[in-house]
């Protein structure tokens, strides 16, 4: 069993945000798979499905985005799973908007909803999907990342969040390093934080 957490503050203020991408490419994956995205539980809104052939649990968790670990780790001791069973995917202004990067590990950077995963869970043994927002035009970083999206972004981070679902599928399916060599390619005329 997998648990793919996407990362994202409830409510209708943030719904369409840089920093939500984590919910919008679940809601994604559940629309892809016919997963339906409507119980709460453990402090989030979950779907339970299939992914590849793999019993999956979407998870939205709704403790707003600095306290996503207490939501996750309850999930995760609740099915006595290991932190490689976890897939989170998160908004990153670290990296290029429009592209998304796959990660074994690592450090939460300046991420506050993977740091609370991260202290909470006691391991960043996990893999992760980054989605680019970049940070070219950032001014204050929580009125930036809380924000919604530009008319060129639109574009951009659709595609972003379309193949962040698909490298998580990609997971699931070939395994991580399949999906590390998939989908961490640098696109053309797309300039790298």
């Amino acid at each position: 069993m997998y648990v793919i957490a996407g990362l994202g503050n409830p409510g209708k203020k943030y719904e369409n945000t840089r920093h939500n991408l984590g919910f919008i490419t679940v809601d994604k994956l559940a629309e892809d798979n016919g997963i339906e995205i409507n119980k709460l539980k453990f402090k989030a809104l979950v779907g339970e499905g299939r992914l590849s052939g793999e019993r999956v649990l979407l998870v939205k968790p709704q403790t707003y985005m600095n306290l996503s670990g207490e939501s996750v780790r309850e999930i995760m001791n609740f099915y006595k799973l290991e932190p490689e069973n976890l897939i989170v995917i998160y908004d990153d202004f670290d990296i290029a908007v429009g592209t998304i990067r796959v990660r074994k590990f690592g450090s939460a950077g300046t991420h506050n909803g993977m740091k609370s995963i991260i202290q909470q869970l006691r391991s960043d043994r996990f893999p992760r999907i980054r989605v680019g927002t970049g940070s070219d035009h950032m001014g204050n970083l929580i009125d930036f990342v809380t924000g919604g999206f530009t008319r060129e972004e639109v574009p951009l981070l659709e595609e972003a969040v379309t193949e962040a679902a698909a490298a998580c599928q990609c997971i699931i399916s070939d395994g991580l390093d399949k999906a590390m060599n998939r989908y961490n390619k640098k696109k053309a005329g797309v300039k790298d934080e």
